[in-house]
Parts: C-alpha cells; structure tokens; sequence
C-alpha cells in the first residue's frame, strides 16, 4: 500500500499538526505491513499558485522558464503521488478560517478534470475513489459545537474538495484550542494521539 503525507504548516517544529501527522504516519507503518510513505511538505517546497502561464502550459504550450517547467513538473508529480496513494494524510492547520495557501496550491495541482473528477451529463463524478484521507487538523481557537462553527472553512472544505474527487472514507483527528493556554494545548494534543494510537489496520483499509 501507498501513502501520501501532506504537511502545509509553516510552523517547523512548534506545528502541532505536524507532530500529529507524524504520528499517524508512524502509527499505520506500525499496523499495515508493506507500507510505502511519500512525503509531500508544502511549506518548505510550495507549489506557486496558479497562473495564465500554468494554464497555457496545462493546454499544450511549452513554459516560457525552466524555473515554471520545475514548477509545472513538481505540480505533475503531486498529482501522481495522490493518484497512486491507497491512504493520504493531510496535516491542516487553520488560518484564518481557512486551509493555509500553501495547501490551497497543492490542491488546485490534484483537483483536475479528467484525472480526480470529470463533468457528466448527470453532473460531476469523482474519479479518485478507493482511497481513505486522513485529515490532521489544529486549531488556536474552539470551533465544534460552538457559534464560530461558522466560521469553520478548514475541515468541512477539505471534506467537500475530497468528497468532490469520489472519496468517502474521509477520518478527522482534530486538536482544538490549542492557542488557549500550555494546559489546553497538551489536553488537545494528548486527546489526539489517543485516538492516533488505536488506529489499526482495518481503520486504513
């Protein structure tokens, strides 16, 4: 089996949803056996965002730069390291409501017609099914269950984007609060790695 770790926080070592995500990397090396870890981290080598020279390559034209042919090839590997990936697991901090730019880029790189989704005469159909998506989610402030649920564009777009693509064995281990104080950051962090270390085998089938 493939998995694809995606890492988008651009905060090294003090990211708390880094040091999830390796944990539930670490973990399912743990319980499934043969299993194949690619690395993807945004925030030390980002994806540009799109642009009119992106599009005109993607339509056949050779880039104008080798520095955009880099960025072109890099975009084209992301894609393929998601369609060959059984498991994917996507460490995602919120900022500012939202999922951080980093991981908007990679997502506009997989999120493409004819490869993860395609438009029917019935409406669009996912093409990427078959794969579980782990989504690792930090937050500073409390969102479940509270009015700022509203606010929320990190988590429920994710599972949109993915749902999107044909995928429905999406999972969310989520630390919250953590921006509270040292004593919410530790429960929040200790409550996700309990539930990291009962993943088994079958919860990545």
């Amino acid at each position: 089996m493939n998995l694809l770790h995606v890492d988008s926080s651009i905060l090294g070592g003090n990211s708390v949803s880094r040091q999830l995500s390796a944990a539930v990397v670490a973990r399912l090396q743990a319980v499934v056996t043969g299993l194949t870890v690619i690395s993807e981290d945004l925030a030390a080598k980002p994806l540009n965002h799109l642009s009119p020279a992106h599009l005109a390559a993607a339509q056949g034209t050779s880039p104008e730069t080798a520095e955009l042919q880099a960025d072109v090839d890099h975009g084209q590997k992301a894609l393929a390291d998601f369609l060959a990936a059984d498991i994917v697991v996507v460490a995602a901090p919120l900022y500012n409501f939202g999922v951080p730019s980093q991981l908007k880029a990679w997502i506009d790189r997989i999120a493409v017609a004819g490869k993860t989704f395609r438009y029917t005469e019935k409406g669009p159909e996912g093409l990427a099914g078959g794969k579980k998506v782990i989504i690792v989610s930090s937050r500073g402030g409390f969102y479940e269950g509270t009015p700022l649920a509203v606010l929320e564009h990190q988590e429920s777009y994710l599972k949109s984007v993915f749902g999107f693509m044909g995928i429905t064995d999406i999972a969310v281990i989520r630390a919250e609060g953590v921006n509270y104080g040292p004593e919410h950051r530790q429960t929040a962090i200790d409550k996700a790695l309990a539930e990291i270390g009962a993943l088994s085998a079958q919860a990545a089938a």
